[in-house]
């Protein structure tokens, strides 16, 4: 299973469920379906996981988020760069058996990939305010 792309379609579910408000069963079952090619090797477990705990924990991940930021306010934050983020503390406050190292280097190559250079400064700067 490929953890790299898991965290990649985790991101994306993220993002998704923030635009549509919709469950994280709706969210993955749609996502199958919709891509059963792509889904394999992918790591289910981890993305139900991630999009479960997020949800579950979404008040005390915004809040270490916001702790964090300078000068910023959570709703200024672009979708795309919120649904990193959250996917990246999540992983640094509950998953254990991954280095938070790994979860920031994660984060910033999905930042890389999916939104603007100025973002990937950004969140490399929050995330570097959790070491």
């Amino acid at each position: 299973m490929n953890r790299r792309y898991s965290r990649e379609v985790a991101m994306k579910l993220l993002f998704q469920m923030g635009i549509n408000k919709e469950e994280v069963d709706t969210t993955v079952n749609e996502y199958l379906n919709l891509n059963v090619k792509e889904s394999k090797g992918l790591d289910i477990d981890y993305v139900n996981r991630v999009l479960e705990g997020v949800e579950k924990n979404k008040e005390e991940i915004d809040s270490s988020i916001q702790e964090k930021l300078v000068k910023w306010k959570l709703d200024r934050i672009s979708k795309v760069d919120l649904a990193i983020l959250r996917e990246c503390v999540y992983e640094i406050l509950f998953e254990d058996d991954i280095p938070t190292k790994v979860s920031v280097n994660e984060a910033i190559e999905l930042s890389k990939k999916y939104s603007v250079e100025s973002s990937t400064k950004f969140i490399n700067g929050v995330l570097g305010n959790f070491f």
